[in-house]
């Protein structure tokens, strides 16, 4: 099977092979998804989906398309939880980083959230009943009875500069939502609201992983820094992946 990795990282004989297997061998098929393609669509929401953790995460049009990077933070957050861990998936897109936890973690209780209603749709898709998807804002999609009881909150907030949105390939900066890509001025504005009410959220003990640029990650460890968070920032170079670690 080729591998398929998020955000066009495959080769054009890769891309090109993906694209037959998704035709199934019907011609009138494999044209509708190279006009696809070739009117900027992603690949992989041109598939129906992403490679991510191993798995095949489904993947619909409007939905941010997950990042090899970001399989940093869902191992992370797999290496904290323990068997029955109550596990919070914020702004979870595709809910890509619930099914990488899940796979490894199949007893964890499971929410994941997002803010828009393709997101939630696709998530649910690929979740089913094995996590409770909710729709709204951050943290108050949530249920109340949530408050101190997180275990473990994995956050892909956006983080890219809205001044930097112009220079993203135009598959990401057209075809994804402005919502999961738009992290204010520096970046960092959804950080500054995670920041401000993730400690009433988890419980003692527990631990918060979000992903940020290198060069953001120490402003990003200041914000929870000063809300009473103790912080290290965990970095792997292979995948240009950081992720902040709030306990």
């Amino acid at each position: 099977m080729h591998a398929l990795r998020a955000s066009g990282s495959v080769f054009a004989e890769d891309e090109a092979a993906l694209l037959l297997e998704a035709s199934a061998g019907d011609a009138a098929h494999l044209r509708q998804l190279l006009d696809r393609r070739l009117a900027g669509l992603p690949l992989e929401q041109v598939l129906g989906w992403a490679e991510f953790a191993g798995l095949r995460v489904a993947v619909a049009p409007g939905v941010f398309v997950p990042r090899r990077r970001t399989e940093f933070l869902a191992e992370l957050a797999i290496d904290a939880c323990s068997a029955d861990a109550v596990v919070v998936d914020l702004c979870c897109g595709s809910g890509a980083i619930s099914a990488a936890v899940l796979a490894s973690v199949p007893t964890a209780r499971l929410w994941a959230s997002d803010v828009t209603a393709e997101s939630v749709r696709c998530a649910r898709h690929n979740l089913g009943d094995r996590a409770t998807v909710v729709r709204g804002d951050l943290f108050a999609a949530l249920p109340s009875a949530l408050r101190g009881q997180i275990d473990v909150l994995a956050v892909n907030a956006p983080y890219v500069p809205s001044a930097s949105i112009a220079l993203m390939p135009p598959e990401a900066r057209v075809h994804e939502p402005r919502s999961a890509l738009d992290g204010g001025p520096d970046g960092l504005d959804v950080h500054r609201r995670v920041a401000a009410d993730a400690g009433g959220w988890l419980r003692p003990g527990g631990t918060l992983f979000i992903e940020a640029s290198a060069e953001q990650a120490p402003a990003s460890a200041a914000l929870f820094e000063a809300v009473g968070f103790a912080t290290r920032v965990e970095r792997d170079d292979s995948r240009d992946a950081t992720v902040v670690v709030a306990c």
